[in-house]
């Protein structure tokens, strides 16, 4: 397997693997959890998913041959309160992913060193993809951590639980969460 195969092949699966932890976070929630707002400094879940989704869809829509920062984009407008609905906010969340696979799952060797832009800095591919390696973890580690605070002792874990370290490490099973995506 070629370097740029397999750099694809695993910052795919790891941002399949980050969309899972997010989904996960999801099926614990209420509708009521989406708006949750520790303070007024402070992001929702649901202003986040607004984030991720419009960050993904200006990005990658497209990109290639058009700059990742889309006129249509209103990023601003990604930051204000709506009041969507669980159903609506996942919405959002599953085209947004959508978007973002379907335009990097069928890249090719020659397309990782091409040089594309975002809002007019010229960026090669996997500079692209590392950006959003580094972006999306960031805010779906936003949710998981709100999600944490709403749940409280009611949180189903999604990694190795407190004080479980040496059990984990003793078992059978894949040690890399990733790899089964």
């Amino acid at each position: 397997m070629s370097i740029a195969k397999e750099f694809l092949s695993t910052a795919i699966r790891r941002l399949k693997y980050y969309k899972d932890l997010g989904d996960k976070t999801f099926e614990q929630l209420t509708d009521k959890d989406f708006h949750y707002q520790p303070n007024a400094e402070s992001n929702s879940m649901a202003v986040i998913i607004q984030h991720i989704h419009g960050n993904m869809l200006s990005r990658w829509t497209k990109f290639l041959h058009e700059d990742g920062e889309k006129e249509w984009r209103q990023r601003d407008d990604e930051f204000e309160i709506h009041s969507y609905s669980k159903e609506q906010l996942l919405e959002l969340w599953e085209k947004g992913w959508i978007c973002f696979l379907n335009a990097i799952e069928p890249l090719k060797e020659d397309d990782l060193l091409k040089t594309i832009y975002i809002r007019k800095e010229p960026l090669s591919v996997i500079d692209a993809i590392n950006r959003q390696l580094a972006h999306y973890p960031y805010h779906i580690g936003q949710i998981i951590y709100i999600g944490k605070m709403i749940k409280n002792d009611r949180w189903k874990n999604l990694s190795i639980p407190k004080n479980k370290s040496q059990q984990y490490n003793t078992s059978d099973i894949t040690k890399d969460p990733a790899k089964k995506f």
